[in-house]
């Protein structure tokens, strides 16, 4: 229920979290960036496949030498890198993430 005045709209009574009090004077304000000024840092890309190389090398090497639980972690941040690569990509070409196929 509602005190007298009160419009009813969740965001203008106390008690909710991030609420807006109109009556007393306060605005809740969220601000939300526009995505499309923002520049995406294609070197971040190619810094993230330099490391899935590494982590590739890596993980080859150890194979090699007989270590596998080294070579497995080293497999996965490779996978990881590379797929932060991926999305680096994906969102300069303006894909978003709703197009992501399987590799």
């Amino acid at each position: 229920m509602h005190a007298p005045g009160q419009a009813g709209k969740p965001w203008e009574g106390e008690g909710h979290t991030g609420t807006t009090r109109l009556r007393e004077g306060w605005l809740g304000v969220m601000i939300i960036p526009e995505t499309h000024t923002s520049q995406v840092d294609i070197g971040e890309a190619a810094r993230q496949l330099q490391s899935a190389c590494h982590d590739a090398r890596v993980a080859y090497d150890c194979i090699d030498l007989g270590d596998l639980d080294l070579a497995h972690i080293n497999a996965i941040t490779a996978r990881a890198a590379a797929d932060a690569a991926e999305t680096i990509l994906r969102t300069a070409l303006g894909e978003g993430q709703g197009a992501r196929g399987e590799l």
